[in-house]
Parts: structure tokens; sequence; C-alpha cells
């Protein structure tokens, strides 16, 4: 009686362990699918992606007469638009190092386009809301190898994912309940090379793996006022290839890219939708304090304001014109010009494209 009454008891605890047990994982399992669903609801429908062209916030480089008087922040004229994307992307045309000697050979170093904003500047980058940037581009080697690692330190500080690098040549981050992949490419010697197709495509892919939308960043094309448009051919300036810039893009496209921000040209150029995917070939200059010629077109800061679905797909636009003048910081142009200027470049380079653009700046692609 005894023995059966012990088995009885220790039966019952060991279900009740069992039983615990099972709970448990049952709670478990419960508030996964609670959090999981939680995630799904708090998802947004849509990405509003805002993307603009180079920043330099000012060089100690030669000496500290580049540098802005203290007390104005970069992007406190047009913060307005900026601090409502989801995602904010800019190229850094620079580096943002307080070490490291110019890496160029120059005669007369008032000459010598070198660049070195203060570390400190990072903070204006994170008060303004940049998630993303790339730093592939002629610049990020001006102060040698102790000029990129620094400027990377300083973005990581700043929670700013960046690539473009050899370091670095693509990046993961997250963001509202959204995984985004990013890559960077230029032709210039401390850069993940644009020409190299195979490569540039090996890296979007393994991207499309991991995240939700991949966007792509290229520092590429001639400069200048003669080099508005797309050519769809290999461009050359000073004698450099750099890159066939229409045929990277839609290659990078075909490949799982989402979205593809261009720079480089130091001018507006058209946007185009291919495979319902956007495509910017140029934001030209946008934070460019002194050392930068901003004569006529050189001087629009156009703001790229997009809105892709979660699969990546171009659901509509808007562009937001914004100006330059040498040694004053960006702010709203009310003429509008490089609304103009995109809209007429858009029109003439990309018609197959049918981008339709309001008075206000908004575009859409016309349906069949």
């Amino acid at each position: 009686m005894r023995k059966l009454l012990f088995f009885v008891i220790i039966f019952g605890f060991s279900s009740s362990i069992q039983a615990q047990k099972y709970s448990k994982e049952v709670l478990d399992s419960m508030y996964s699918i609670t959090q999981q669903t939680k995630l799904e609801l708090t998802k947004p429908k849509s990405i509003k992606l805002m993307a603009v062209g180079d920043i330099m916030m000012g060089t100690n480089f030669p000496n500290d007469s580049y540098l802005p008087p203290e007390g104005k922040g970069p992007f406190d004229n047009v913060n307005v638009i900026l601090t409502q994307a989801d995602i904010l992307f800019g190229n850094l045309e620079g580096t943002l190092t307080d070490e490291g000697e110019n890496a160029k050979r120059c005669s007369d170093p008032s000459k010598c386009y070198s660049f070195r904003s203060p570390e400190s500047y990072g903070k204006y980058l994170e008060e303004t809301g940049f998630d993303v940037m790339s730093i592939a581009n002629n610049h990020i080697g001006d102060f040698g190898a102790i000029g990129i690692k620094n400027t990377s330190k300083t973005l990581e500080k700043h929670n700013i994912a960046y690539a473009g690098i050899f370091a670095q040549p693509s990046t993961i981050f997250e963001k509202n309940g959204i995984t985004y992949g990013f890559c960077a490419f230029a032709p210039n010697k401390d850069c993940i090379k644009i020409h190299n197709l195979t490569n540039a495509k090996k890296i979007v892919e393994e991207l499309k793996q991991k995240a939700d939308i991949v966007i792509v960043s290229f520092h590429g094309g001639a400069e200048g006022l003669k080099h508005t448009h797309v050519t769809r051919k290999t461009e050359r300036f000073y004698g450099e290839d750099r890159g066939n810039v229409y045929k990277f893009a839609h290659t990078m496209i075909d490949a799982g890219a989402d979205v593809i921000i261009g720079h480089g040209p130091h001018v507006s150029r058209a946007f185009e939708v291919y495979k319902n995917k956007f495509i910017a070939y140029s934001l030209g200059n946008f934070c460019t304090y002194s050392r930068f010629n901003l004569d006529g077109i050189k001087g629009y800061a156009p703001i790229a304001e997009i809105e892709i679905d979660l699969d990546g797909n171009f659901m509509k636009g808007k562009l937001h014109s914004a100006k330059q003048i040498d040694e004053v910081y960006p702010f709203i142009d009310e003429k509008k010009r490089a609304l103009k200027e995109i809209k007429k470049l858009t029109q003439e380079d990309f018609p197959e494209s049918k981008l339709i653009f309001d008075e206000d700046g908004s575009f859409t692609q016309q349906k069949e």
C-alpha cells in the first residue's frame, strides 16, 4: 500500500512537472506568436526614403578659414523636410577625422581639394536623422588610412550605417521592423569598384538573401555642366573611366536591388523607373560648404523623396528643390530650379519611364 501511495505521489509530481513544462512551452510559443503579430502590425505599409547628394560640411584643410562660423547647423534650413524621412541617405564627400596628413601631392595646398571635416561634425548628421551614407568616392582617401578609419569610427559613434570601402563593402541595418541592405561603389582606388559588375552583382545578391530592401549607391559619371545627360555609355573624365552608370544601375536591379542612388557629376541628372525600381542618376551637390564650385546648376541641391512598398517597388515620389550658394548651407528654393532641371532631363533621357511631374514636385509613373 505504501509503495502504491509512493508511486501515485511520484507519478503525480512528475505529471505536474511535465504539465508545467508543457504549459511553459505553450506560453513561450504564444508569446512568440504575439510578438511576431505585433511586429507585423507595427510594420509600415510603405517606406518614405529620402536621398541627397554630396555632403561636405566644411574642411580645416589647408586651414580653418574653410570652416563655417559656429552656431549654424548645416541642415537647419532643410530639416523641415529631411526629418520626415523613414530612411535618409547622403553621400559623405570627404572625411570626418581629426588626424591625418594630406595624401594628395599638391605643390600649392590652396589648390589641393582635400576635405577634412572635424569628427565633431558627425553630430549634425545624427541630429538630422541620417540613417545610411556612402563613403565610396574620390575623397574618402584624402587623409590616408587614418582618415578612412576615423570616418568609419565617427559614423559608427553616431549610429549611421555606411559602406563602400574595402573594410566594409556592404552593411545591413534594421529600422521599424524592416531590414535594409546597403552597398556603395565608385571608380576610385580606396573604394569598391563600379567597373567590376561581377563582384557588384555578388554583393547585391548576398544582401538580397538577408534584407527586405536593398539600396545601392554609386559615385560615377563625368563631371560638370556639360555632363548632365546619361549617355548609356562608359563615361570618361580627365582620362579616368567613370563607369557606365546606366548599365551599372540596370545590372544591380536585375541582381535584386530595389533603389539606386547616384552622385558624383556635381550636377543633377535624370530619374528613371526600371522594372518598378527607382533610379536617381545624380543628386549633385547638397551640403558643400566652400571649396566647391556652385555656379548655376551646380548650386542646385535636390532632395529626392520616394515612397516604395515593402517589396521595394516604386509607388510615387516628390522632388524638393533646395539650393546652395558659396559658403551658405542649403536652403529651400522657392523657384524650384532643381525640379525644373530634373524634370527636363528625365523627359529627355528616359521618356520610356513615363514619369509625370506636378508643379509641387510630386511625380508618379503614368500607367498604360
